[in-house]
């Protein structure tokens, strides 16, 4: 058995003929002592993997989760190029876990197997997508097993188990199971559903959480949002992320700010800084002139990039707080560093961090927004009436958690393709599930989200 990232040897420790790869020597001192059989390597282990000729019976361990904002430089380039070669294409964006994987099934022997904790992004990320097909297209069987209760207490992250077996084989489909809780004893030998690479593909956007519903709901969720009247968010309306003043605490100012420093009124616009403050449905001029009255910092100050910069703005920019605004990366990397780019006035916000569900709220003041919320526009002045009364329906609130996904903490997070994929039923048609069904559902995806009421 190879662990290709041993740590401090616990997997060695269970298994008498074992061989361990580790960076950090401490670590491998520490694994020796806990593992006094193995062989261990001190490597890095995407240039291990590239040149070694040793081939082994299985792989196991838990592999490194780094996020592709610090899986950079040499050692990524090294990772994607060994996968590129093995037939698995990795974009940057990736983090080092998926690629991880195709490198570990690149030493096993014919007929190999292996078994690992994987994040719980193998259910909805896209780098996701290139592993899977990597391993349907090298392994006879693959198997994804979703875990309910966190591993790690300490962290964020849920994880769940990938298990490959039959290694140069090749599986048109994967099976997908769920339980509780793992431990030790744990009895894998679960009720798997086999899901097909088409479906995984074509109804589902290359997704695992829809599995986590009955299939009799997923059917459902599917007649919807294949019907002639639904449609997708997307094909109503632009949803695009705020502005980024690469300055927040600069360029917003209290009302009483800008009027002691006699700011024209035309260089300032209300801004919505988050989501928590939002009404629930409606932001209006009352709750802007509430906002004023409290002095809240949510006056963007709005500069056209050729506009003539009047004095009093000037001594502004050049104050203290202007010298070390303009040293953000945002501010020096534009010209001019003080003119904020990308202000729109939406026609609803977004929000796409969420506990109980995302919130629509409808635009009705004619204020901007920061990237902390997406920035809605419709297609179609005609649905502007009637959209917010499909959104809080329970169906739409079920395809939130069907194609935003957890993000920890009890918080569902929709990207800017997944909130476009979100399904608007026609209101006039029954879906083919009762409604107690649909919401059952919504509850269940929250509960995987580890979000409960309590949390609100």
């Amino acid at each position: 058995m190879i662990d290709p990232s041993c740590g401090d040897g616990r997997f060695l420790a269970e298994h008498r003929s074992s061989v361990g790869v580790e960076q950090d020597s401490g670590a491998v001192a520490t694994a020796a002592q806990r593992a006094p059989w193995a062989v261990l390597h001190q490597h890095d282990f995407f240039d291990w993997a590239a040149s070694t000729k040793e081939r082994f019976d299985c792989a196991a361990g838990n592999p490194p989760f780094i996020r592709y904002q610090t899986f950079k430089g040499e050692t990524r380039s090294r990772a994607l190029r060994l996968c590129r070669s093995l037939g698995a294409t990795f974009s940057g964006l990736t983090s080092s876990w998926a690629p991880f994987l195709v490198a570990a099934a690149s030493v096993l022997k014919p007929s190999g197997r292996m078994a690992f904790v994987v994040p719980a992004e193998i259910g909805h990320a896209p780098y996701a997508v290139p592993l899977v097909d990597y391993l349907l297209d090298n392994f006879r069987r693959v198997r994804v097993v979703a875990v309910q209760e966190k591993f790690f207490l300490g962290l964020s992250e849920d994880c769940w188990l990938l298990l490959a077996d039959g290694f140069g084989g090749k599986s048109d489909q994967m099976l997908f199971g769920t339980i509780p809780w793992f431990t030790a004893n744990s009895d894998l030998d679960l009720d798997f559903e086999p899901i097909s690479r088409r479906e995984w593909k074509s109804d589902w956007n290359c997704r695992l959480r829809p599995f986590l519903l009955p299939r009799r709901v997923r059917d459902a969720y599917l007649r919807v949002a294949k019907g002639p009247a639904s449609k997708r968010f997307g094909e109503i309306a632009s949803v695009g992320i705020g502005y980024v003043s690469g300055a927040n605490g600069f360029f917003h100012l209290r009302p009483s700010e800008a009027a002691k420093m006699g700011i024209p009124d035309s260089l300032l616009h209300p801004s919505v800084r988050s989501g928590r403050g939002l009404p629930e449905a409606q932001l209006t001029t009352q709750t802007l002139d509430a906002w004023k009255r409290s002095d809240d910092p949510m006056m963007l100050l709005r500069i056209p990039k050729n506009a003539e910069v009047p004095a009093c703005v000037r001594r502004y920019l050049d104050s203290d707080r202007g010298l070390i605004a303009r040293q953000s990366y945002k501010c020096r990397t534009r010209d001019p560093w003080y003119s904020v780019p990308d202000v729109r006035i939406p026609d609803y916000f977004l929000t796409y961090m969420s506990g109980v569900a995302p919130s629509l709220v409808r635009n009705s003041a004619a204020a901007t927004c920061t990237n902390a919320l997406h920035a809605v526009r419709l297609n179609d002045e005609r649905l502007t009436d009637r959209i917010l009364d499909v959104w809080k329906t329970p169906f739409v609130r079920l395809s939130c958690e069907i194609e935003g996904h957890a993000l920890g903490g009890g918080m569902l997070k929709l990207e800017l393709s997944e909130a476009a994929r979100i399904v608007l039923p026609d209101p006039a048609a029954l879906p083919p599930v009762s409604e107690s069904d649909i919401l059952e559902a919504v509850q269940v995806m929250r509960s995987w989200r580890h979000y409960s009421a309590s949390d609100a």
